[in-house]
């Protein structure tokens, strides 16, 4: 946003302060500081503005110039915003964090439940592979057994097949009896 009137005018006189003028209060400056000279104290320079001097443009734009910066006291209403942005900007970090944290805690407890799911299951499939083994001994065990009942369904099987055709002849030999009887 472009300054205006009043506040245009004054950057334009801080940007374009004359050179001379600048080189003698960098020189009063200079000297009190050097010879300790008590003719500039800190009340002068706390009421004139330091001026930084102006750094030659590279700027190829000739309408835009660059107005330097004047170290001037800040107003209290600058200082107490300034203040509270940062106070307020603490807090919402602060808040950001925390819930950062939180998540993150949130992930930990998952992740160790899970895993403690993961343990029972593992324990629980351990606990079935050792049934099934004692199944699989178990019934190795019986496999003879199983065997001779088998055998023994076959026997019964043909026997049941002998009897049958036992049947079938005692019917035949019946039949002939009962044909020889009657004549």
């Amino acid at each position: 946003m472009a300054a205006t009137g009043d506040d245009a005018a004054a950057m334009d006189s801080i940007s374009r302060a004359p050179a001379a003028h600048l080189a003698a209060l960098n020189a009063a400056a200079n000297a009190a500081v050097s010879s300790g000279s008590p003719t500039v104290g800190p009340e002068t320079a706390a009421e004139s503005p330091v001026v930084v001097p102006k750094k030659p443009s590279t700027n190829s734009d000739g309408g835009v110039e660059t107005a330097e910066e004047a170290l001037e006291p800040a107003e209290p209403d600058i200082n107490e915003l300034c203040t509270d942005m940062f106070e307020k900007m603490a807090i919402f970090l602060q808040g950001e964090l925390t819930g950062t944290c939180e998540d993150y805690r949130l992930l930990e407890n998952m992740n160790k439940l899970t895993s403690l799911k993961y343990m029972e299951m593992k324990d629980i499939s351990i606990n079935i592979s050792r049934n099934l083994q004692d199944l699989n001994n178990k019934y190795a065990s019986l496999q003879p057994y199983l065997d001779q009942i088998n055998q023994i369904e076959e026997q019964v099987s043909s026997l049941e097949q002998a009897a049958y055709k036992l049947d079938a002849y005692s019917k035949k030999l019946e039949a002939r009896f009962k044909k020889l009887e009657k004549r």
